[in-house]
This record gives C-alpha cells, sequence and structure tokens, in this order.
C-alpha cells in the first residue's frame, strides 16, 4: 500500500507523489508499461503525470465536500501496472487547512429578560460552526466586555461547546432598557479566523417604582367666591414603569369630612376643583395630603396647601353698646349721647371700618379703644328748637369696592326740670 497526503484546495496539478519511484519504474516507463488509473468514481481527483512520473490532482479538492467531519479524509484509489499484471493500492490523505469561517445561522438575536432576573439566571445563545476539522474548527467563543453580563461555555458529552449568557448584575429597565453584546466565536487556525453575531437583550418591564411627585408640596391661592367646579391645580405624579405599571390614580390621604366635602381630586386626571363655596371668615387655610398609586399599590404621598383668599363680601356690622337717651339740653357740649361698637368679619382693608354721621348735626363720631366710637354732642342743645334728631351713623370698610351700612339713633332732648334719665342697653 502507498501511502501520500496533500492539502485541499491546492492547484490542479500540484504533485502528490513520486509515483514512478514508488512503483520502482523509471518516469519515460509510465507510458511504456501502460501504467493507469483503474478505480471509479475517485479517479477524477488524480492524474498522473508522464514526464515528472508523479500523482497529481486534477481540480481542486474541497475536503469538507469531500469528507465533511470524518478525519482523516482518505481517498484510496488503484493503479495498474498493465505489462506486470499488477494492481497497486494508494491511499491518499487530504488535510484540512482553515479555509472556513466559524459561522453562526442567526446574525441577530434578541433576548428578552425581565428585569427582576436574578443574577446567576442563564440564556442559551446561539452556536457557531466551522466546517473545517481539528485545532482549524471552532474553539473559543468570547462575549464584549460588558457590566451585566458574562459567557459560560458548556462543553456537551460529544465535545460540541454550547455558549450560555450570564447575569451578573441586576437589570434596571428604567435606566437602560435594551443591551447590545457582541459574541464571537474563534477557531484555532492560522491564520485564526472569526465571525460574530450581535445579540440585543431587551429588559421587560417589572412594576418597580413608586410614582413621584412633580412637587413635594402644592400651593395655590384661590378667592373664596370662586364658582364651584372652578378648576384649582392640577397635581402629576410620573411612574417610570411601562405601560399599565406606570399608570397612576390619584387620591386624597389625609382629608377631613368638611374639606371632603369642599374639594374634588380627579382620580385619573389629578385635577382638582373647588366643589362647594368657600368662605374666607370661616377657613382661610387649608392643608390636605394626596397620593398617586400605582398597579402594584405602590405609593407616592405630596401635600396640598390651598389659601383662600378674601373679596369683599360683609358689611360692616354696628352695635349700640349704650344710649343716653334723653339727652338734657343743657348738656355741656362733650356728653357722650352713645357708644358703637363696629366690626367687619372681612379681614385687611376690606375688613378695616370708618365711620361718620352728616356734618350738619351737633353731634360728631370720636374713635375710642378697639373699635369702640363714642357719640359726642359738640355744642348746648336747644329743646324749643330741636326736641328730637335721628341721627345716622354711616359704617363704611376700604375694601374695592366698599361696603357699608347705616344705622340710625332717634335721640330726644329732654327739658332740664324733666329730670328722667334713662339708659338703655341693647
Amino acid at each position: 500500500q502507498i501511502r501520500y497526503s496533500v492539502p485541499e484546495e491546492t492547484d490542479k496539478g500540484t504533485v502528490v507523489g513520486n509515483i514512478s519511484k514508488d512503483l520502482g519504474l523509471e518516469p519515460r516507463e509510465l507510458a511504456e508499461r501502460g501504467v493507469r488509473i483503474v478505480s471509479r468514481g475517485r479517479s477524477q481527483l488524480f492524474s498522473l503525470n508522464p514526464r515528472g512520473g508523479s500523482l497529481v490532482t486534477a481540480g481542486r479538492i474541497d475536503r469538507e465536500e469531500l469528507c465533511a467531519q470524518s478525519t482523516p479524509c482518505l481517498v484510496n484509489i488503484n493503479i495498474l501496472v498493465e505489462e506486470k499484471g499488477k494492481l497497486f493500492g494508494v491511499e491518499i490523505e487530504i488535510t484540512d487547512i482553515n479555509d472556513n469561517n466559524p459561522k453562526f445561522h442567526v446574525g441577530d438575536l434578541e433576548v428578552k429578560i425581565n428585569e427582576i432576573a436574578a443574577p446567576g439566571a442563564r440564556y442559551p445563545l446561539p452556536e457557531a460552526v466551522d466546517p473545517d476539522v481539528g485545532i482549524n474548527s471552532l474553539q473559543s467563543y468570547q462575549l464584549s466586555p460588558n457590566r451585566h453580563f458574562s459567557l459560560h461555555l458548556q462543553t456537551g458529552d460529544d465535545g460540541t461547546i454550547n455558549p450560555e449568557l450570564v447575569l451578573e448584575r441586576t437589570l434596571d429597565r428604567e435606566e437602560e432598557p435594551t443591551h447590545h453584546l457582541v459574541l464571537t466565536a474563534s477557531d484555532g487556525g492560522e491564520p485564526r479566523r472569526s465571525s460574530t453575531a450581535l445579540i440585543q437583550i431587551t429588559v421587560l418591564d417589572t412594576n418597580d417604582n413608586a410614582p413621584v411627585f412633580d412637587q413635594p408640596v402644592y400651593r395655590v391661592k384661590v378667592l373664596e367666591n370662586v364658582a364651584p367646579g372652578t378648576l384649582l391645580l392640577t397635581v402629576r405624579a410620573s411612574d417610570p414603569d411601562e405601560g399599565v405599571n406606570g399608570k397612576v390614580t390619584y387620591k386624597f390621604r389625609k382629608i377631613n369630612e368638611k374639606q371632603s366635602l369642599l374639594f374634588h381630586l380627579h382620580e385619573n386626571t389629578g385635577e382638582m376643583t373647588v366643589a362647594k363655596n368657600l368662605d374666607y371668615e370661616e377657613c382661610s387655610l387649608y392643608e390636605m395630603e394626596i397620593q398617586a398609586e400605582d398597579v402594584g399599590a405602590l405609593l407616592g404621598r405630596s401635600k396640598v396647601i390651598i389659601m383662600v383668599e378674601d373679596v369683599n363680601d360683609n358689611r360692616p356690622e354696628v352695635t349700640i353698646t349704650s344710649l343716653f337717651n334723653p339727652v338734657l339740653e343743657n348738656s355741656l357740649p362733650g356728653t357722650v349721647i352713645a357708644f358703637l361698637n363696629v366690626h367687619d368679619q372681612d379681614s385687611g382693608k376690606n375688613g378695616q371700618v370708618v365711620c361718620y354721621t352728616h356734618d350738619n348735626l351737633p353731634f360728631k363720631l370720636e374713635k375710642s379703644i378697639d373699635n369702640y366710637y363714642r357719640l359726642v354732642t359738640w355744642k348746648y342743645l336747644d329743646r324749643e328748637k330741636v326736641s328730637t334728631y335721628n341721627i345716622t351713623v354711616i359704617a363704611s370698610d376700604l375694601g374695592a369696592p366698599p361696603l357699608s351700612t347705616e344705622t340710625y339713633i332717634a335721640l330726644t332732648v329732654a327739658d332740664t326740670n324733666d329730670h328722667h334719665h334713662h339708659h338703655h342697653h341693647h
């Protein structure tokens, strides 16, 4: 048996072996002795070169096509030396060259991983195939460097390497919804050949974020006379989770019964409206807590402070606390006729009151302490001229526009001889 070897993919006519020498003939004797290849089917791979006395390739030989994965790749032919009546067996080994890259069946792969996945979780990756054999076939995989994943190679019983993705660090969809990795498969040939597959990791959402209000405290001012239904403000909480996990509903958290009748918070829009008439005089500041809740019952909280602003909607009230009636006609100027108390429920300028009487009467108003006025005479009275006075006291606040009230006092002038001295309390 004669043995030769030749690398695959060599040019036509490449010398495989010195056949004349191995048959014990001179090169020129090959033709004379009727030496020829007689194998059926395989013979077209090789031919004889009588001039050089050698066995040569008859065309390009592709080892992968010929033998696929089996090794060694052997071709047997028979050579007939007619004159001697002898048949010689020749075995030719076709040796592998590294002419194939490892190939992935998929160029791009999408792996979906929930952000709740725990480190250590494994995900199979596509395998590469290299039709070359031995060291020229697939030897290793590499993963592009990244913080979240590493590569684990699982070796099967038959020696195949299966790449797996291992989660090293927890994922966060809100921080990074996709990750792009490159998987490289390499063989061990000279030169080394490799290919890559792109892996896109899509991070699936878990409801892991509570809603957050865009303000820790919402402050709003509103006039006390706004109509029910008026929009006060719109609260907004955002939740970076996706879809239904990020949907938020709004509710009052801490609110007393009285407040809950006055204000309405729309569950879905966050719009807060006035539900009933407000009254500054009754309450000028409302404070309440609101919450936003997502489907997973995760909560966000915030405060709402509503400042009600005064509108001049109250008239001054005048009370006659003392009235000295009748008044004696010989009373000295400066005699006190009455004490008046003024009060206005509004605040600020709207609640500041001034009092006055008409100038054409012998009485005047003097401011006393707090909100009291004294009505006093400013000259002697003469009963023969006027025996009763109708005094109008006007109380006006300083609002814009001002509101005022009028109070009437009927005063009798008594004769000095008339000694009754009435004292009235209201």
